[in-house]
């Protein structure tokens, strides 16, 4: 594997001449998985500096030391996009995540909804699947995965200013129910709704419908996986208003 494949996120600052600390994880990681040791060099990033080329000073059970050398890649932030979706079974939650981060969702928000089985959710371990896909996509941004809320409480909370591409699963098949996503809104915030397994409730499909900027939208003739439709509305609005 090249150093330009061994990609890390890390918390400090970088910059040319930067020293950063290694966690054990990473120590863990480069030595004993990718068999690296002082004077290779991998890719690390933050989140805000963009990518950058850092050299192994030190590493050990323990933990080690890069030092920072040259930027490779300037930041690349994604649009004002979040995906909202219901936790679903484990591995299938954690795919939903992964596939956010590398899509360009720049916040992911798990909601529980009136049907929604999960009734609680890891937050640290999600959030870990989004740092792992930024690694492996080769991204600079981490989106931030928010702790599980009512959805009741999220759309109380709504932001005046934030469209939502509501994905109702009882327009599968109506084309003539599909509501356009109006073009002089690229550059404005964002959302995907995603339902759970057992569909939205009545009374959710109702007050979703009253939203001001709520755009209800069909995802094709057939009614998705929750999985599959995240990746398939988010595909669908990176097409139309996003960076793609």
């Amino acid at each position: 594997m090249s150093a330009g494949q061994i990609r890390l996120y890390v918390d400090d600052a970088l910059g040319e001449g930067q020293t950063v600390p290694l966690t054990r994880e990473h120590a863990h990681y480069l030595a004993n998985v990718m068999r690296r040791s002082a004077g290779d060099t991998i890719t690390v990033f933050n989140g805000r500096d963009g990518a950058w080329t850092a050299r192994i000073k030190l590493v050990s059970k323990r933990g080690g030391v890069l030092v920072v050398t040259e930027q490779t890649a300037p930041q690349q932030d994604p649009p004002d996009l979040w995906l909202v979706f219901a936790p679903i079974k484990k591995a299938r939650t954690d795919f939903i995540v992964e596939k956010a981060a590398e899509m360009g969702a720049a916040r992911i928000l798990p909601v529980q909804t009136a049907f929604t089985n999960a009734e609680r959710v890891r937050q640290d371990r999600l959030q870990a699947h989004a740092v792992e896909a930024a690694e492996q996509c080769g991204g600079t941004f981490v989106p931030e995965v928010a702790a599980l809320q009512k959805l009741d409480a999220l759309l109380a909370n709504w932001p005046a200013d934030r469209h939502l591409m509501f994905c109702d699963e009882a327009l599968a098949g109506d084309a003539a129910a599909q509501a356009p996503l109006d073009p002089t809104t690229r550059g404005a915030p964002w959302a995907v709704l995603i339902g759970p397994e057992g569909g939205f409730s009545a009374a959710e499909r109702t007050r979703l419908r009253a939203m001001d900027r709520a755009v209800p939208v069909q995802l094709g003739p057939r009614i998705l996986r929750a999985d599959t439709a995240a990746v398939a509305a988010l595909t669908l609005w990176q097409s139309s208003l996003g960076d793609w």
